[in-house]
């Protein structure tokens, strides 16, 4: 069920939210927390359906900002969607122009659920600092991809120096079965036997950058970044050692290949996430992720980028 509420207010919204729910019980009340995506008016319905399979595991309401012409006429424009156009939420998308365009905490304050958690995602923007912007601040968790930036290394770097409690990345969850993995072959040997590692990557790539850094941390050896520029993603993971490398490749597909020294090469499930994998993770949780602050903060700068970084970039 869909119904258009065209240049309205925020409060007129919440009012015809009430009524649905007098009039037929249509929107529920179960809801255990409000995610509210911020996003570019061509970007809103691929993140809406994103978090309609999200909120199957997490139902919520979702407050969606659309953005448009901020030099157009100050106009809000709202839809409501329950039941079958809702997934397991709620959703309510607010577009709009002129002085009503820019996101600020007033455009969402009359609709968010009473004492229930916020989550806020940028699904196309990365703020300079994510925690400070007015949706941000009221916010307890706070989700940015940097991989959808212009520049995303730039972005990445921008997001660890303004990180605080509650930050973290979509670049971070995709890299979570690689991690998985990688965890379970480091179990199997011995830490002191590592002498360096190699995460092999498209260029521009912030994940690669995260798992790098990552590494960099758990091992204390130097891990290089390498351009693979066939693959679009994370092509390998070499693991350095004096015996020959321990290679974890994933040249295509959702399955990897282990090569261990000594041992007949092993595959191994590695699944490329889906947005929606990544969000339903990102919102199980509503405390610091303190793995990946540790990354950012501490991992990152030791981590050389300027391999995987393009020319004009750099």
């Amino acid at each position: 069920m869909i119904v258009d509420i065209p240049d309205t207010t925020t409060s007129k919204v919440s009012k015809q939210m009430n009524q649905m729910r007098e009039a037929g019980g249509v929107v529920a009340l179960t809801r255990v927390l409000t995610l509210v995506i911020l996003a570019s008016e061509e970007n809103s319905e691929p993140a809406i359906a994103a978090a309609n399979l999200a909120s199957r595991e997490h139902p919520c309401r979702i407050i969606v900002l659309a953005a448009g012409d901020p030099a157009g006429p100050t106009r809000l424009d709202a839809q409501i969607r329950v039941g079958g156009d809702a997934g397991a939420s709620e959703v309510i998308v607010l577009r709009a122009s002129g002085e009503l365009a820019e996101q600020n905490e007033a455009m969402v304050a009359a609709l968010l659920l009473p004492d229930a958690p916020i989550v806020a995602w940028w699904a196309d923007e990365v703020p300079e600092d994510v925690s400070r912007t007015p949706i941000g601040s009221i916010a307890h968790r706070r989700i940015t991809d940097t991989a959808r930036a212009a520049r995303p290394l730039e972005a990445l770097r921008t997001v660890a120096e303004s990180y605080h409690d509650g930050d973290s990345d979509l670049a971070w969850t995709r890299i979570t079965g690689w991690r998985i993995q990688l965890a379970s072959i480091l179990d199997t040997m011995d830490a002191e036997d590592i002498t360096g590692a190699t995460v092999e990557a498209a260029p521009e790539l912030p994940s690669s950058a995260l798992l790098a850094a990552w590494l960099q941390l758990a091992l204390g050896v130097p891990v290089m970044l390498t351009r693979h520029t066939v693959d679009r993603g994370l092509s390998a993971v070499r693991l350095h050692t004096d015996a020959g490398d321990v290679v974890l490749s994933r040249p295509g597909g959702d399955i990897a290949s282990l090569h261990l020294q000594d041992a007949p090469v092993q595959q191994v499930p590695l699944p490329h996430r889906t947005l929606e994998d990544c969000l339903s993770e990102e919102m199980r949780r509503l405390d610091a992720d303190e793995v990946f602050g540790e990354v950012l903060t501490r991992g990152l700068p030791q981590t050389d980028l300027s391999a995987c970084m393009e020319q004009s970039a750099v």
